[in-house]
């Protein structure tokens, strides 16, 4: 999942890799950087989500070095939506793109399956979004700080992870600014869901 604050945005995701039943990995990186401060939340099929975002970093760093300066958000997220829907038939990726620039500040896209490409101040996907809709629509406020989104998210996802036998493992979060990306991990034993089942 990713979050718009007013100095950029705050991604989130699981660790869990399943194939069918069997967990495949329980670490996985699933917060790929595209750009400096441009990254994205895969879901779907996991060779498919790699492969679209190792081609979207080559052509970003074309494009970068092209233009002379850092690609815009609204960019990586125009070239994820263009492999998508150009292969919607062939491939299942889900992905969520998010990062800062320094025309339009922090931004969050997610192409769904089949290409779209839509705008959001939030947005969620994944097999564990299903879970946590109603959490995030009563508990999501416009201008939330840093902390706030921090919360927010580690939460969400936390709750996710309880109920989707396919989400698990730790959390992995990235606060991506002006000034760079901030990357963290919460483990297993530490999730904020915790609190909601003992309280």
């Amino acid at each position: 999942m990713a979050v718009e604050f007013e100095d950029g945005v705050v991604i989130c995701a699981d660790s869990r890799t399943t194939t069918g039943a069997y967990i495949a990995n329980r670490v996985t990186d699933k917060l790929s950087m595209v750009h400096d401060r441009i990254y994205c939340c895969r879901s779907g099929s996991a060779a498919d989500t790699q492969a679209i975002a190792d081609l979207v970093a080559y052509y970003l760093e074309l494009h970068a070095v092209e233009l002379g300066e850092a690609p815009e958000v609204a960019t990586a997220a125009a070239l994820f939506q263009k492999m998508c829907y150009n292969n919607r038939d062939n491939l299942m990726a889900s992905i969520i793109c998010a990062g800062w620039d320094k025309r339009h500040g922090g931004s969050v896209y997610t192409i769904p399956l089949g290409g779209a490409k839509i705008r959001q101040p939030v947005a969620v996907g994944g097999s564990g979004s299903t879970y946590i809709t109603g959490y995030i629509d009563a508990n999501y406020k416009k201008g939330m700080t840093r902390e706030e989104c921090l919360q927010f998210c580690r939460n969400a996802v936390s709750l996710a992870m309880e109920r989707d036998g396919s989400s698990g493992g730790v959390i992995r979060t990235a606060v991506i600014t002006e000034s760079g990306v901030e990357r963290a991990m919460v483990p297993g034993d530490k999730l904020p869901s915790r609190k909601f089942w003992r309280d």
